[in-house]
C-alpha cells in the first residue's frame, strides 16, 4: 500500500458501539445483536462513505466471569463474524470484509475454506483478523481447562497460517476449465498437495474450492507483545493496535516497519491502524456531556469486569481500595498482555485512581479516545497520521448508529478537506483498495515430480 497522505479508515462494527452502556440508550436497537437489517444499515453507512473495511471481533466464549455482569452486557447475543460477512456481501459492493476467527480453537483447514468462500462470495473483499485465545473461559469450550502459553499460541499461531497459506494455494488460479465439450472439469497437473507435517499440524490437502478471489484474503493481525509484533511483522498485511500515546505510537509504527524490513517486506505492505474512539459534539462540552450520558448507563460491575478483564485476570478489583494509584506493574497476565502493558503505562503517565482506570477501560479499553469537535478530532487523526503514528484508523463508535453517523458526516468531510481521505473507490478487490500485491501461488514452480498427478486420491465421497 504505498503510503501517500490519504489514510485508510476501517469500521469497528459493534451491535450497540463501543461502551458497555451503549445498548441502554434509546437510540440504539436493543436487538441489534441477531438483526441482520440493523448491521446492514450500519455498513451501508460505512460503504457509502468509502470506508476500506468494516472489522467483526469475536471470542468464542461468554467472557464475562459472573452473572452480575452477564446480566448487564449486549454482546452474548451476536453473530458468528463470517456467517454474518457472508450475508453482508450479498448486500454490500466495495467495501471489505474482516471477520476474526482465533487459531487456538479451530483447525486450518476448516479456516481455509471458510475465508476461501467468503472470499469468492464477496468477489474478493474478505479478510482474516489472526487472532491466538485471550480469554481464559475460551479453553473449558474445547475441553482444555487453561489456555496454553502465551508464546505457545503464537507458535501455533505461525504454522496455522502457514497451512492456511498453502491450502489456499491448492489449485492454481486457472485450474478449473470447466470444459463441457471435453468433459474435463480441473486441469489436475494444477492442483497442488500441501502434505505438511509439522509441530502441531499434519495435514494433506487439497482444498476443495478454488484459489480465493485474491489470491489470499488480507491477513490482519492485533498484537503489541515481542510475540505479537514478531507475528505481525512477518505476516500481517493490516496491524490493528492500541495506542493513546501518539510518542509510543511512533514507536510502535518504526519498530513494525523495521522488523517487516528486515524480513525482506516493504513498508507499503504493511500499514498500522491503530482504534480511535470519537466521540463528536458542536463543542468540547458536549462531546463530554455525551461520554458522561453513556457512563451513566454501565453498571460498576460491568466497568470492574471489564477492567479487570483487559488488564489480564491479575488481580481482585473488587477488593482494592478504588481511590488508590494504580501501581507500575501488575503480575504478568497469559492473556492479552500487550493491552495489559498500555493500559498501566497510561495509569502510570496520568497518575490514574483504580477508580480512573476502570472508568477509562469501560470507555475505550486503552485505544485512542478523542473527545470534541469535528475539527479537534480530525486533528488528532492528522497528527497521529503525519507523525508516523498510524497509516490510518480502526474507528469504534462508543454508541451506533448515532456515533457512527456523527463521525461520517462531521469528521470525515473534515478529512476530505484537508486531503487525508478519499471521497469514492478505486478497486473491486480489498487488495486493490489498499494498494496490496496479489500472492503468487507458491507451488506454481514445483518440480514436475511433486504434482499430485501421481497420487491416488481416490473416490471418496
Amino acid at each position: 500500500m504505498r503510503r501517500n497522505d490519504e489514510m485508510k479508515l476501517g469500521l469497528f462494527l459493534a451491535q450497540a458501539g463501543y461502551n458497555e452502556g451503549a445498548w441502554r440508550d434509546p437510540s440504539v436497537p436493543a436487538n441489534g445483536g441477531v438483526d441482520i437489517d440493523h448491521y446492514a444499515r450500519l455498513v451501508a453507512i460505512a460503504e457509502q462513505a468509502a470506508f476500506h473495511f468494516v472489522f467483526l471481533p469475536d471470542s468464542p466464549s461468554v467472557v464475562e466471569k459472573d452473572h452480575a455482569s452477564i446480566a448487564r452486557v449486549s454482546r452474548n447475543d451476536g453473530f458468528e463474524p463470517i456467517t454474518l460477512l457472508s450475508a453482508l456481501s450479498a448486500r454490500t459492493q466495495y467495501i471489505g470484509l474482516v471477520a476474526t476467527a482465533t487459531t487456538t480453537y479451530h483447525e486450518p483447514y476448516h479456516l481455509a475454506r471458510m475465508f476461501a468462500s467468503l472470499d469468492h462470495l464477496s468477489r474478493g473483499r474478505a479478510a482474516w483478523n489472526i487472532v491466538t485465545s485471550g480469554n481464559k473461559f475460551e479453553a473449558p469450550n474445547f475441553g482444555a481447562k487453561e489456555l496454553p502459553d502465551h508464546d505457545v499460541r503464537y507458535d501455533r499461531a505461525r504454522e496455522f497460517v502457514q497451512v492456511v497459506k498453502g491450502l489456499w494455494d491448492s489449485w492454481e488460479d486457472d485450474a478449473f476449465t470447466r470444459d463441457k465439450e471435453s468433459g474435463i472439469f480441473a486441469d489436475t497437473s494444477k492442483l497442488h498437495l500441501l502434505n505438511h507435517r509439522g509441530d502441531y499440524f499434519s495435514v494433506r490437502g487439497p482444498l476443495n474450492v478454488a484459489r480465493p478471489a485474491q489470491g489470499y484474503p488480507v491477513l490482519v493481525q492485533a498484537g503489541a507483545s515481542d510475540a505479537g509484533i514478531r507475528f505481525g511483522a512477518e505476516l500481517a498485511e493490516v496491524v490493528f493496535t492500541a495506542e493513546p500515546s501518539l510518542e509510543n505510537g511512533r514507536r510502535y509504527y518504526a519498530t513494525l516497519k523495521e522488523k517487516a524490513r528486515a524480513l525482506g517486506r516493504e513498508d507499503d505492505q504493511v500499514a498500522v491502524m491503530p482504534g480511535i474512539v470519537p466521540i463528536v459534539g458542536t463543542t468540547t462540552q458536549e462531546a463530554h456531556e455525551k461520554l458522561q450520558k453513556l457512563e451513566s448507563y454501565t453498571h460498576i460491575d460491568v466497568q470492574i469486569d471489564t477492567a479487570d478483564r483487559w488488564l489480564g485476570a491479575v488481580t481482585d478489583l473488587r477488593s482494592m481500595n478504588l481511590d488508590s494509584l494504580v501501581p507500575e506493574s501488575l503480575p504478568q497476565t497469559n492473556l492479552i498482555q500487550s493491552r495489559q502493558k498500555v493500559l498501566l503505562d497510561l495509569a502510570v503517565r496520568q497518575k490514574f485512581t483504580w477508580r480512573q482506570l476502570i472508568s477509562l477501560v469501560s470507555s475505550c479499553r486503552g485505544h485512542l479516545m478523542v473527545l470534541g469537535t469535528p475539527d479537534e478530532i480530525a486533528n488528532k487523526m492528522v497528527d497521529f497520521f503525519d507523525q508516523r503514528a498510524a497509516d490510518g484508523f480502526n474507528v469504534i463508535p462508543a454508541m451506533v448508529p448515532s456515533g457512527l453517523k456523527d463521525f461520517v458526516d462531521l469528521v470525515v468531510p473534515e478529512l476530505r478537506r484537508r486531503g487525508k481521505f478519499r471521497s469514492r473507490y478505486f478497486g473491486q478487490t480489498l487488495r486493490e483498495n489498499l494498494g496490496l500485491k496479489r500472492p503468487f501461488n507458491q507451488f506454481m514452480h514445483a518440480s514436475v515430480s511433486s504434482h499430485p498427478s501421481s497420487d491416488n486420491f481416490g473416490a471418496r465421497e
